[in-house]
């Protein structure tokens, strides 16, 4: 199975089984099938969006929207992926450039390593497990982290200093999550950070 169809599978998972924004995750499936589609043109993410919206906007939100998913799809297409280097503060993704768009908590003997996953190129890279991707804060008592019962496997990683957030998918607790697609399904979660002072370390594709 390709990166893209395990998005895909679990995005239609997803949308079956969350009581949240299935139509998000349902755009998402739309999005995801065009990204993997080697004959994708932004002419044809146009009418993708024309036909799944029943009301698209226009304008520059949009024109950035376009080039995101273009973007994305190229730097996906070119990624490892997945990179195993020493643990360390790096915030910026070694492959691309770009910043993290959530967290991975990976199974790692009886605990769990963390890793930062790129918003752009979905590659991981091992990272500290109390310090702050943003401003390097060390204090766990100024690193609060957050969770719901909807979303047992997710947490909402906060720091107090800077006010930045970002959610990691915790795989010790569903190996099953694909975090890239889980990340979009729980942002409930988002909307509680951001109503509890806190701003997103890096909104994901669809500037959430």
């Amino acid at each position: 199975m390709t990166g893209w169809e395990r998005r895909i599978a679990r995005a239609e998972e997803l949308a079956r089984e969350s009581p949240v924004y299935p139509e998000l995750l349902n755009f998402y499936i739309e999005i995801a099938r065009f990204q993997s589609n080697p004959a994708r043109s932004e002419a044809k993410l146009r009418d993708l969006v024309r036909r799944s919206t029943p009301n698209p906007a226009e304008g520059d939100p949009m024109h950035a929207f376009y080039a995101r998913v273009m973007a994305q799809a190229d730097a996906a297409s070119r990624s490892v992926h997945f990179r195993t280097a020493p643990v360390g503060s790096r915030r910026l993704c070694p492959a691309c450039g770009e910043k993290p768009v959530a967290g991975v908590l990976r199974p790692e003997g009886d605990g769990a390593k963390r890793f930062l996953l790129c918003s752009l190129c979905f590659t991981e890279w091992e990272f500290h497990r109390l310090l702050c991707p943003n401003c390097g804060e060390e204090d766990k008592d100024k690193l609060p982290v957050y969770t719901a019962d909807e979303f047992p496997h997710i947490r909402v990683e906060a720091c107090d200093t800077c006010r930045v957030y970002l959610k990691s998918i915790d795989l010790t607790k569903n190996g099953l999550a694909v975090p890239e697609v889980d990340e979009i399904a729980s942002v409930v979660l988002d909307i509680w950070a951001t109503g509890h002072g806190y701003t997103k370390l890096q909104p994901n594709l669809f500037g959430l």
